[in-house]
């Protein structure tokens, strides 16, 4: 649908991809550039309809819906960001699985899952530009700007939502290399640490172990020990914002290379051994797939620069 059909009244056809989504969801992301508060006015003045009849917000769309639109004023939208050559062949080469439901994508550090505060170019906005034909794909999950390794996209909204009802009830098994200052007692194999997320009046995001937090537990396995850091496997039994790094930083032994949680003589000390960045990778996948029932085992290789700082230590 192009901004000018906006300009009188329009009616959209629901498919299969938004049977299931609720209303307001659905609007907010077609009305892009149209304040959340003017949508819901919309809707309480009854200016939006389905099926000719006056909805409620959270009513969920079914196929075969027609739902009316009123003529409504969207704000220019930015012009739809451009993939470099070398993020294109990146992403042709690191797409680590894929079917009719499902991508997952081998992401770099320094990416970010979506576009936002500054940048308008995350993962998700390069893979719509790189696969216009889809006509639905969304970020099943996310990982840290700064954290590498498997990324899983739904190209179907029932795949996006079983996927998602497995990480929340940990039906899927997500497993981390990272490596942690220090010796790694051999006996701390789990840590069960309630987070709370806070947001700083800069608008930076800070998480805390807090008996008020939401319940989170992270397993660790020693896989290789070093003078000074210990290379980690990780289980996530959760998937709070920013669980690992901060659980390790509870256990006094925080993520090399980590800036907001992490020890800034130790990560100076790692930068001599050539690391530039977090040493935190997801390293691999294991789930049933949600259309075939069969079993899907995807494994992200450690990127080359953290096997160099492992080399140098």
């Amino acid at each position: 649908m192009t901004e000018s059909q906006f300009n009188q009244v329009s009616f959209v056809d629901i498919g299969p991809e938004q049977a299931g989504q609720r209303l307001d969801n659905f609007l907010i992301k077609v009305l892009k550039g149209v304040p959340k508060s003017r949508i819901y006015r919309l809707l309480r003045k009854g200016e939006v309809r389905v099926n000719k009849g006056r909805v409620q917000a959270d009513s969920r769309l079914k196929e075969g819906d027609i739902v009316r639109l009123p003529p409504i004023r969207v704000a220019e939208r930015d012009a739809a960001p451009t993939v470099g050559h070398q993020l294109r062949n990146y992403i042709r080469e690191n797409i680590l699985f894929e079917d009719d439901g499902l991508f997952i994508f081998n992401k770099p550090s320094g990416l970010a899952v979506h576009g936002g505060s500054g940048l308008s170019l995350g993962v998700i906005e390069a893979l719509r530009a790189e696969y216009p034909q889809l006509k639905f794909l969304e970020l099943v999950h996310r990982l840290d700007r700064d954290t590498s390794g498997c990324l899983m996209l739904a190209k179907k909204r029932a795949v996006l939502l079983a996927l998602q009802e497995g990480l929340k009830h940990n039906k899927i098994d997500k497993r981390y290399i990272a490596l942690a200052k220090g010796q790694w007692p051999k006996g701390k194999s789990t840590i069960n640490a309630p987070l709370q997320k806070n947001t700083l009046q800069s608008g930076e995001r800070m998480v805390r172990v807090d008996v008020a937090g939401k319940a989170s537990v992270t397993h660790f396995k020693i896989r290789q020990q070093f003078a000074t850091a210990t290379l980690l496997d990780i289980k996530l039994e959760t998937g709070r914002t920013h669980q690992i790094r901060v659980h390790c930083q509870f256990a006094g032994q925080p993520l090399a290379g980590d800036s907001k949680y992490g020890d800034e003589q130790f990560n100076q000390t790692l930068k001599e051994s050539g690391l530039r960045r977090l040493f935190l990778h997801a390293a691999s996948l294991r789930f049933k797939h949600p259309l075939s029932g069969d079993m899907v085992e995807v494994e992200a290789p450690l990127p080359s620069d953290l096997e160099k700082v492992l080399k140098n230590l």
